[in-house]
């Protein structure tokens, strides 16, 4: 891990938050692959629309490993709801789905600043909804879904994990990694790793500021699922963090909260690694270890 934050630092390349949201996104999406696994071959890859409640059409993409009707988690991916997309995350969805048996749809919410809060959450509440309503046209088995998510895209799992609770809809588990949990960043990990690698407290204040407009967007518990009312009857939760983030402690506490409201969780803490070690796999034998186990949750979850 030290070696490829060496060679990260050895580029040279401004920091995301030097730069205004399109450049990030830009560079982000130049950058997404360069450790990645190699891209798997599913025999469905298939990108279609999901409709938002304001009519808006959001780019979904489609990964199956069969062309059987199959359990599927719907995913969404991080960056700090300002950059990120599909194409980011291809590999990762890919690679999930090719070894837990699974479908994964993976879902294009709208960013910001272009889109503030709650959009992002709405966007992929719509969506899981949809999706769930009409999954037979899709060739899916809708009374078997999951949802998950990295970074940002974990804390709209969580999020859509107690809306899921609250409309009847069931899920059959909650995979986040590395998730956003709290309000503000001031956890003991948030402080000890303030100045990064990769993610520090510059970033993650640049990123919010795209994203939240106020104090009470923050204390929302759409934006900080830590502040949900209760998780009572939530669904079982696979956990997967890294030992070297700002937001290990917040994951670490909202697994307790889980635990504490009686929901099963897995919770997993890979030692000596970084936020986005995940899309590492080339480098980092870790990445490809919570490749195995998130997987393994997710077929033992939606497989019958």
């Amino acid at each position: 891990m030290a070696n490829v934050i060496e060679r990260m630092e050895r580029a040279g390349r401004p920091p995301l938050y030097a730069l205004t949201p399109a450049e990030a996104r830009a560079a982000y999406e130049k950058g997404a692959g360069v450790l990645e696994v190699p891209k798997p071959q599913l025999a469905r890859v298939e990108n279609f629309t999901l409709p938002a409640r304001d009519g808006h059409a959001l780019p979904a993409r489609l990964y199956a490993p069969s062309n059987e009707v199959l359990p599927v988690l719907m995913f969404f991916h991080g960056g700090g709801f300002t950059v990120g997309s599909i194409a980011t995350h291809d590999i990762l969805c890919r690679v999930l789905s090719q070894k837990s048996g699974c479908a994964v749809v993976s879902l294009d919410y709208r960013l910001a600043p272009e889109h503030k809060f709650p959009t992002a959450s709405n966007d992929a509440w719509d969506g899981l909804r949809h999706l769930a309503g009409n999954a037979a046209q899709f060739g899916l088995d809708g009374s078997r879904i999951a949802v998950g998510g990295d970074s940002a895209g974990g804390t709209l799992a969580a999020v859509c994990a107690i809306l899921a609770r609250d409309a009847g809809l069931p899920i059959g588990l909650q995979m986040l990694i590395y998730p956003g949990t709290t309000s503000h960043q001031d956890t003991a990990s948030h402080l000890r790793f303030a100045a990064g690698p990769l993610l520090g407290e510059a970033l993650i204040s640049y990123f919010f500021a795209q994203y939240v407009n106020s104090k009470s967007d923050r204390d929302d518990w759409r934006f900080a699922p830590l502040n949900a009312d209760d998780v009572d009857g939530v669904a079982p939760a696979w956990i997967g963090l890294a030992e070297c983030d700002p937001v290990v402690d917040e994951g670490i506490a909202y697994a307790d909260k889980l635990r504490a409201s009686g929901v099963p969780v897995e919770l997993e803490i890979y030692r000596g690694v970084i936020h986005e070690f995940v899309k590492m796999g080339r480098a980092i034998p870790e990445a490809l270890k919570a490749h195995e186990d998130a997987a393994r949750a997710l077929k033992e979850a939606l497989q019958p």
